[in-house]
């Protein structure tokens, strides 16, 4: 499924612009970074993917759909997103809710979203903690929970905000064989992050980078 931007601007207020005149093109199964300094607007570019922000200008277009035309949780059946806080995302009192949620609010069998959860939890190496309250775990594995919440809604595109920051060595292995798996999977991935080892490791097998 195609991503669109054109000739996008956004401003929080008037007099100080964030986003300015911004084209690019994301193809089907890409894997893109977007890179650049802290506060150049790369998250507040990621929230248009998915409709929780509208451009001052220009269009977002995800397939055939223009993010100004459809509500957040229509758009949720397209893009997944990833907060760069797992504590933005997580709200439910057992682990199993928080990720079944998102699955299951899409309208899913069932069935389907068992299996989902249940893959997602398993390769994320969560799945003894299901009835474990998000907020006992510690950071890092909060934002694995995040993470596989957002896997389990099996969008064709995923927006990831600084998915390794705080993730020990083995989390990021984890992390990383799921991201292979997506995308084997033919997923679109666009990755905020400011952990270069891991950005040029990705880019090295796509050739995918965006500079903000």
């Amino acid at each position: 499924m195609q991503i669109s931007l054109e000739n996008v601007s956004f401003a929080y207020l008037p007099e100080t612009p964030v986003l300015r005149d911004i084209s690019l093109v994301i193809k089907p199964g890409e894997r893109v970074a977007l890179l650049g300094r802290n506060g150049c607007g790369k998250t507040t570019l990621a929230r248009h993917l998915n409709g929780l922000l509208q451009p001052s200008a220009g269009h977002v277009r995800i397939g055939d759909w223009d993010t100004r035309t459809k509500p957040v949780a229509v758009m949720a059946h397209r893009v997944g997103l990833l907060f760069q806080n797992p504590d933005d995302q997580l709200f439910k009192q057992n682990l199993w809710d928080e990720v079944v949620f998102g699955a299951r609010n899409l309208g899913y069998p069932r069935e389907r979203v068992d299996e989902l959860v249940g893959q997602a939890l398993s390769e994320l190496m969560l799945d003894d903690l299901r009835d474990t309250n998000p907020y006992d775990l510690g950071y890092s594995q909060r934002k694995l929970v995040a993470l596989a919440s957002v896997i389990a809604m099996d969008t064709p595109i995923l927006v990831l905000d600084e998915p390794t920051a705080g993730l020990d060595g083995a989390e990021t292995d984890l992390f990383v064989a799921m991201l292979e798996k997506l995308s084997g999977a033919g997923k679109t991935i666009i990755t905020i992050s400011h952990d270069m080892d891991f950005v040029a490791e990705q880019a090295a097998l796509d050739n995918q980078v965006v500079i903000v």
